[in-house]
């Protein structure tokens, strides 16, 4: 089941789910709204290899915006910091943002229970679009747990800023 925007506020006040800072306007019928914070990272070297560490250049988002080319990814961080030890977060893009074709967590949009910390939105835009940095371009849903909890522990826990994958870290799998 997913919490009702009514809810996400109540289970807020109540320190079972993180949205920090929040905003009593952007809390919606189902979900809360987030936005953009001041740096993008981008990937500095081409072909990206899953097994090594890939280099990363920081780009802070001048007032006047930055254009997101069509041709890579770029990973941004929400300004909120959001987790909860009992529901689950899923981030996704906001529908306006997905009308100027806006991909804002082109995957892994499933944000394990106990994790907390800035997202990293994963943006790719499918023509030139100008983001700022403060864009209220994500939302983010809460989906309750059933069964007994395992809390996140991982790699991400904890993060500020955008975040660089580290599947690198998980080394290799076996291939039968």
């Amino acid at each position: 089941m997913i919490l009702t925007g009514p809810e996400i506020t109540q289970e807020r006040q109540e320190g079972r789910l993180c949205l920090e800072p929040f905003d009593p306007a952007r809390v919606q019928p189902n979900s809360y709204d987030v936005a953009l914070g001041p740096t993008l990272l981008v990937y500095t070297s081409s072909p990206l290899d899953v097994r090594a560490e890939n280099p990363t250049e920081e780009l802070a988002i001048p007032p006047q915006g930055l254009e997101l080319r069509p041709d890579r990814i770029y990973l941004g961080a929400t300004v909120e910091v959001v987790g909860s030890d009992h529901y689950v977060p899923m981030l996704h893009a906001r529908s306006g943002a997905a009308r100027l074709g806006l991909f804002c967590h082109v995957t892994a949009d499933l944000i394990d229970v106990g994790s907390r910390g800035q997202l990293t939105f994963q943006l790719h835009a499918v023509e030139p679009l100008i983001v700022h940095a403060g864009d209220v371009l994500g939302q983010v849903t809460f989906m309750r747990v059933q069964g007994e909890r395992m809390l996140y522990r991982g790699k991400y826990q904890g993060s500020v800023g955008p975040q660089a994958s580290r599947v690198h870290l998980d080394g290799k799998g076996v291939v039968a």
